[in-house]
């Protein structure tokens, strides 16, 4: 169990406008400061008594120069690692609109090292599983779109053909241990990396952008892309499974700054509405004597259960603009992550039995308990053995005797047949065994079956033994046989009187008759005897 607190990291977007005055300081070795600077602004005629200055703490801080890959040897290899081992994990962006979440997730399309967090994993994750030649992987990807508070398969094929109100909505189900479900949301098998980007190049391409006043190119959905691995040594019964969560969160705005009306004020509603229940979520978490935790609130809160406050190893990227116009949007950036600093989640190692193998063991265990069941009750087979199988049977019997283990078992299940064949074909061994040590002819044998003394004193108390429980079933057999007897005559305790005739006749007949008749439905089947050989 890996118990940790939320990564944090800060990432400046690039701007062409002067930005607004800001620092930052990597004085500590595993963290960084960022200060934002409130310009005074004295045009309206009244003194400003607003703080001058707001100072934040990350993991690390990415200024406007910082370089795509960078970001992705800081942020999401260490969450990589973490998920080929077998822990889950997510990755997700937020800030406002136009502030560089998209381009950190997914990337640009405009040159191959704009390429964002995602398409770098997929090529990071998919190398390692070639390396690693000691396990078997195997990989699957979903993409869930989450649009006006409703679900979509962004993997489904009907996207191109179909509007939207038309596609099955993504809905969420609940076991009984409150492990999540999505319904309608598919799993794609990925072998290469190739197909992996091709999943992911498919989704992107159904996903909703508009334009709006402060992106050209906005997002107004949350998208979670999802990687779900599952591995497994071979011989092994225990498989490990993990799925690592990369989220592009839908960027807050401000109506009354972007003026946006009709279907984009629709969508703004929604995405401000569901990051608010985000924040409830993040407050809730991190105040300790808090009971409840609104997850339920909104869809996205309920998928990303587990990676807020849950078994997963969690990191946030906060993406700045610090334009002078979205300093106070900036601000509220930075003190959203200072909250979720404060959530601990507890990463455990995801592993379970492989239920095929469960099956394979279960159904061995049930036919040993039925043979078992049929040595006890005496059950027996009345067809003759077949050649194939006294072949067989011949050939166990003798790499019996070759083997020199004392502790190896003759196991030839529960079959009676095979059971009396064993012991005659010790028994006509001990015998040819005892004539060819006696001077007489010698039968044919393989010259590895030659035993020594100690084995064939061994091999006749066996045989002593064997007869000794033969007599005893006999005796048994008898025994339950006159017992039958008397319960069906109901025998009495005083005998009758002789039939007249020559002496001794009537108690003669009697006998006769008592020999003779056998009740119907008498069980005469021997009883199975079992004794540790003393041998």
């Amino acid at each position: 169990m890996v118990k940790q607190t939320i990564q944090i990291y800060a990432r400046v977007k690039p701007s062409r406008r002067p930005p607004g005055i800001y620092s930052i300081s990597n004085e500590e070795a595993a963290a960084s400061s960022l200060e934002i600077i409130v310009p005074r602004d004295l045009a309206d005629g009244f003194v400003n008594n607003k703080r001058e200055s707001y100072k934040f703490r990350f993991q690390e801080t990415f200024d406007q120069e910082t370089k795509q890959e960078a970001i992705f040897e800081s942020i999401a290899k260490p969450v990589a690692e973490s998920v080929l081992t077998g822990y889950n994990g997510t990755i997700f962006a937020y800030g406002q609109t136009g502030s560089g979440k998209t381009f950190t997730i997914t990337g640009g399309a405009e040159r191959y090292s704009d390429r964002g967090i995602i398409p770098r994993t997929l090529s990071y994750i998919f190398e390692q599983l070639q390396k690693d030649s000691s396990k078997v992987y195997t990989a699957h990807i979903s993409y869930l779109e989450i649009y006006n508070e409703c679900g979509y398969d962004l993997l489904d094929p009907r996207h191109e053909a179909s509007k939207l109100e038309d596609l099955p909505k993504v809905t969420i189900m609940e076991d009984p241990e409150q492990n999540i479900h999505l319904k309608n949301l598919s799993l794609q098998p990925a072998a290469t990396e190739e197909e992996a980007l091709n999943l992911l190049f498919l989704g992107d391409t159904n996903r909703m952008i508009a334009e709006t006043p402060m992106n050209q190119a906005s997002t107004r959905s949350h998208c979670i892309f999802t990687i779900h691995i599952s591995s497994k040594e071979p011989g092994s019964a225990t498989v490990r499974r993990s799925k690592l969560h990369l989220v592009d969160l839908a960027g807050s705005e401000r109506v009354a700054k972007t003026g946006v009306a009709g279907q984009l004020l629709t969508e703004a509603k929604y995405i401000n509405l569901s990051l608010h229940y985000l924040e409830q979520v993040i407050i809730a978490l991190a105040e300790k004597n808090r009971s409840h935790v609104p997850y339920r609130n909104s869809m996205m809160t309920s998928v990303l259960r587990d990676s807020l406050g849950g078994n997963c190893m969690t990191t946030m990227i906060a993406t700045l603009s610090i334009d002078k116009r979205n300093i106070d949007e900036s601000i509220s950036t930075c003190r959203f992550a200072q909250r979720v600093a404060l959530i601990r989640n507890e990463a455990v190692l995801n592993e379970e039995t492989d239920p095929q193998l469960v099956i394979v063991r279960l159904k061995k265990e049930i036919q040993a308990l039925k043979d078992e069941i049929v040595l006890i009750t005496g059950e027996q087979r009345t067809s003759d053995l077949t050649p194939d199988e006294l072949q067989r049977l011949e050939e166990q019997l003798h790499n019996f005797l070759d083997d020199v283990d004392r502790d190896s078992v003759l196991e030839v299940g529960a079959d009676m047949r095979k059971i009396h064949y064993c012991f005659g074909f010790f028994k006509r061994f001990f015998h040819e065994k005892k004539s060819s040590d006696s001077g007489g002819s010698s039968p044919e044998r393989p010259a590895t079956t030659s035993a020594r003394p100690e084995e064939m004193k061994k091999l006749r108390d066996l045989l002593q033994q064997r007869d000794n429980e033969i007599n005893i079933l006999v005796s048994m057999i008898k025994k339950e046989k006159r017992r039958n007897q008397d319960a069906a005559y109901k025998i009495p305790s005083t005998p009758p009187r002789p039939h007249t005739g020559p002496k001794g006749e009537g108690n003669s007949v009697q006998r006769g008759l008592q020999d003779t008749a056998t009740p119907s439905g008498g069980d005469t089947r021997p009883i199975a005897l079992h004794r540790k050989t003393g041998a």
